[in-house]
């Protein structure tokens, strides 16, 4: 059975350019011209990936890709941000509201069709060790797909986090005391074949802190300046 992508894109024009390219890719492709209309088809069908419009009429991309996000149903989806915006500053605010790649209008259908495939490949990975990592009050079941944090002796709450945030932690967490420059995240995260930013590390690390900050684990993920970042069973900051 192939893959099922979600285009919300409110330029008949391009959304047809997008679908071409995915059907002929081997995709299966629903479209929606905004927000409202995607989540009629989200309720129906769950994708395995959303290619997301930021200017749209009505609810613009950001905020709908703050809602997918914050949603149990839809959090781990991933989202490809499609847009006009190319300053740093509008590609760290769609990361911010939950993207987890950017792609920049006038686009190139061979490069969103790569973008797609190298999001999907991250996403359906699956680590074969069946062994939970635990750190401190955390603990990470990499086959459940679930991360834990312990708040009383009897009470464990589930984290909500998003696709990349979640490999992100995993791969720390596997990994722990040992210090990761971004350029080494990106290929063991990210994957070397993906078009992304070294930026974006940064960007997706301050989303698992703000994730983990509620519980007081965010210190368990540290900067070493110069070098990059680590995450520690013993933080200076709890």
């Amino acid at each position: 059975m192939s893959q099922h992508i979600l285009v919300v894109e409110d330029e008949p024009s391009i959304a047809e350019l997008i679908s071409i390219n995915l059907t002929h890719a081997g995709y299966t492709v629903s479209r929606a011209l905004q927000a409202d209309e995607a989540l009629q088809l989200l309720r129906n069908s769950k994708p395995d990936l959303v290619i997301l419009d930021w200017m749209m009429p009505g609810k613009s991309g950001v905020q709908f890709a703050r809602e997918l996000r914050s949603s149990p149903s839809t959090q781990a989806i991933p989202i490809l941000m499609l847009t006009a915006k190319g300053e740093e500053a509008d590609k760290v605010l769609g990361l911010d509201a939950g993207a987890d790649d950017y792609v920049t209008k006038p686009f190139s259908p061979k490069e969103l069709v790569a973008r797609v495939k190298a999001l999907l490949r991250r996403h359906v990975f699956e680590v074969v060790e069946e062994k939970a990592f635990v750190l401190g009050p955390m603990q990470l079941d990499p086959v459940a797909h679930r991360l834990t944090i312990r708040v009383s002796d009897n009470t464990s709450k589930a984290l909500a986090l998003g696709p990349t945030e979640f490999r992100l932690m995993q791969f720390l967490m596997a990994n722990p005391e040992r210090v990761h420059s971004r350029t080494h995240l990106l290929d063991n995260v990210w994957g070397n074949e993906v078009y992304i930013e070294e930026r974006t590390v940064d960007v997706h690390i301050k989303r698992l802190r703000a994730a983990l900050a509620p519980f007081a684990c965010d210190h368990f993920v540290e900067t070493v300046r110069g070098s990059g970042y680590r995450i520690t069973k013993n933080p200076v900051n709890t």
